[in-house]
């Protein structure tokens, strides 16, 4: 069946509410009993916000009534839920989020009653954060340049060094072309972020997972890049896939946020635009909007842009920063032709796992931020939720 164009989301989308996190009714609820109301406010208002559903695991069978139940119960509210999908094998390569289904048959099983459990309801999926940003026994461009030439960092043993890249590969394809054979489903693959792959690798990564029968790509999930930078990259991002696609020129020479930029001065980032400026006069090919990838952003933890750790062996940067602060709030009036929607993808005051700033094993180290061992990964972090809320820009 061939993929199904969805209608963009436009300025008067609503986006969905999901229930909260128990851990956020029970803070609430301590707050109110100790007299604190205001901050009990603040996280009200926070989960009260529109945020995406999460659905990380379970049958075939149990996907589909739980995407169902969901699904229904945004279309009875007249909004539209962002659903993530985050199965995948070898997901976060057996770091704080490890898990996924087993094998690949089995995860096309699970992302068909994912997606017969929308129906012909709509719905935008974010599939797979950091399915393209960690790819099993896989080399920046295929190994095709010196740079490039051995494995990134994510080498599993009980995958097949030989096939693992291109597994991962076929698998989002099939996602993508199953997700889509429904009528008002819109589907966004991982982009990363501003800090993370280069707009060139990003690219590639995309073409390949099949962003060209997608509606776009996501960035920032789970982390804190500011939304200017984002809009930036992203904007990068798909002029690199509309020439790489539409004329001879190769993703290695889309410029980045590393080159000719400097990625830790942003007034530099100018020269980046230029170079793709120039791409397009050299190639004659035209940027047009209409046709190019879209991206959504996730503002969720962004108010603040991103932490600057102290000096600890493995700062963790993305791991339960302190003093950050939700962003802006979801929205399809973004004012950018490409950027469809800002969104909060990830769910703010639940914890990136079990920090320890590179001081000792997960689950045995104290967080030195935070005084405590962190919540494990997707568990309600109270005290991390009320600095969000309290830090929040704008404010809640």
């Amino acid at each position: 069946m061939a993929p199904v164009a969805a209608a963009d989301p436009d300025a008067a989308t609503k986006f969905y509410v999901p229930k909260p996190n128990h851990g956020a009714i029970k803070q609430i609820a301590a707050l109110r009993a100790a007299g604190q109301h205001d901050d009990a406010n603040l996280i009200a208002a926070m989960v009260d916000t529109p945020q995406a559903a999460w659905f990380t695991r379970g049958t075939a069978r149990t996907v589909e009534r739980a995407v169902r139940s969901t699904a229904a119960r945004a279309v009875a509210k007249g909004t539209v839920p962002v659903l993530v999908a985050y199965n995948i094998p070898f997901r976060d390569c057996a770091q704080f989020s490890a898990g996924g289904a087993t094998t690949a048959d089995e995860y096309a099983d699970w992302v068909d009653g994912f997606a017969a459990g929308i129906g012909d309801r709509p719905a935008i999926v974010v599939l797979e954060p950091d399915g393209l940003g960690i790819i099993p026994w896989y080399k920046q461009f295929r190994g095709t340049s010196a740079e490039a030439a051995s494995y990134e960092w994510c080498q599993p043993a009980d995958a097949d060094e030989a096939t693992a890249a291109d597994d991962r590969f076929a698998m989002l394809n099939d996602a993508v072309d199953r997700l889509k054979a429904q009528p008002n489903i819109r589907v966004y693959l991982d982009g990363t972020h501003s800090a993370w792959l280069g707009s060139g690798d990003a690219a590639h990564r995309l073409i390949q997972a099949g962003v060209a029968r997608a509606d776009g790509f996501f960035l920032n999930v789970s982390n804190y890049r500011l939304t200017e930078h984002l809009v930036k990259y992203g904007q990068w991002t798909s002029d690199c896939i509309r020439l790489a696609t539409s004329s001879w020129w190769q993703v290695e020479w889309c410029a980045s946020q590393y080159f000719p930029a400097n990625p830790n001065d942003f007034s530099t980032w100018g020269l980046t635009d230029a170079a793709y400026d120039q791409a397009f006069a050299d190639t004659g090919v035209g940027r047009d909007a209409a046709a190019q990838a879209h991206f959504v952003v996730d503002t969720s933890r962004n108010g603040r842009g991103p932490w600057t750790p102290p000096a600890y062996p493995d700062p963790q940067d993305w791991c339960n920063p302190p003093d950050r602060g939700v962003g802006p709030r979801p929205s399809a009036d973004t004012g950018n032709p490409l950027v469809d929607a800002y969104l909060w993808i990830k769910i703010p005051g639940e914890s990136d796992g079990e920090c320890t700033r590179g001081l000792g094993p997960g689950g045995s180290t104290v967080d030195p931020e935070w005084g405590l061992v962190d919540p494990a990964a997707g568990r309600w972090f109270p005290e991390m939720a009320l600095e969000l809320a309290k830090n929040a820009v704008p404010g809640l």
